[in-house]
Formats: structure tokens, C-alpha cells, sequence
């Protein structure tokens, strides 16, 4: 049986102890935008990619000593366009490619900000958010 990394199953008080944080940390994470838990009502629930996040947000916080502005930056510095090899008019016609000071899954406009359940799917966005994560494991 394989396990899916992608599947939210960790309620935030066991994602805190498994991360050995409060579980504020982690709603801070996700009021910065570093971190996007499932929802499920009021329920955030997080998946083992969003706990491998997480441990990679640590490490670059306080081993590495990047603010959390700084995290952001290093986000957007590949864009999504560049990942899913957008054609230029597909580009042209996207908001996060004429918006590009914030990641499209941070833009209100945005339609798959709208669907929080796009952005799980989302190949860019399970790419920067695994990105950071693969690069601490390799360290």
C-alpha cells in the first residue's frame, strides 16, 4: 500500500507535535502564505508534504536565518509560468504573470485562490511547496 503525501490527515495539534512547534506557528505560516492546509470547516489539516514544508521553513528561518519576507521572496523567484511552460498568450491572459510580486495562489483575483482545492492540485504550487522540502533533505 503507498502512502499519498499529498492527503491532509494530520489535524494541527498532532501536525504541532509531529513538528515539535505550537500551534501557532503554524497559523502564522499560513497567515504569511508560507503554508496552505486543507480545510475541512473550521479544521486545518495537513498533509506529510505539508509536514516535510514546514521542517523546510524551519531550517531556512532559524538554521539558515531567512526572515520570512525573505522565504517569500525565494518563492516567487520561479515563476509558474517558467515551471508549467506557459506559451506567451497564455501568459498574457494570466494574472499571476501580470501580477507578479506575490505567488498566484496568494492573489485574490486569482481564480484557483478562489478554490482553495485548485492550489492542492496545483503543479506549481505542490512544486514550491516540495522544492524547499527536497532541498533541505539533500542538505
Amino acid at each position: 500500500m503507498t502512502v499519498d503525501k499529498n492527503q491532509p490527515i494530520y489535524p494541527i495539534s498532532v501536525a504541532a507535535k509531529l513538528l515539535s512547534v505550537h500551534p501557532r506557528t503554524l497559523r502564522i505560516y499560513e497567515d504569511e502564505g508560507l503554508l496552505k492546509p486543507a480545510r475541512q470547516g473550521n479544521k486545518r489539516l495537513f498533509s506529510a508534504n505539508d509536514i516535510e514544508w514546514v521542517r523546510c521553513l524551519r531550517k531556512l528561518i532559524h538554521s539558515d536565518g531567512i526572515s520570512i519576507p525573505g522565504v517569500k521572496k525565494l518563492l516567487e523567484l520561479t515563476p509558474c509560468w517558467d515551471i508549467r511552460n506557459c506559451p506567451e498568450e497564455v501568459r498574457n491572459r494570466c494574472t499571476a504573470y501580470r501580477n507578479r510580486t506575490v505567488p498566484c495562489w496568494q492573489q485574490v483575483s486569482v481564480a484557483c485562490s478562489q478554490d482553495p482545492d485548485r492550489c492542492l492540485n496545483c503543479e506549481v504550487y505542490t512544486r514550491a511547496m516540495g522544492r524547499a522540502a527536497q532541498e533541505q533533505r539533500s542538505q
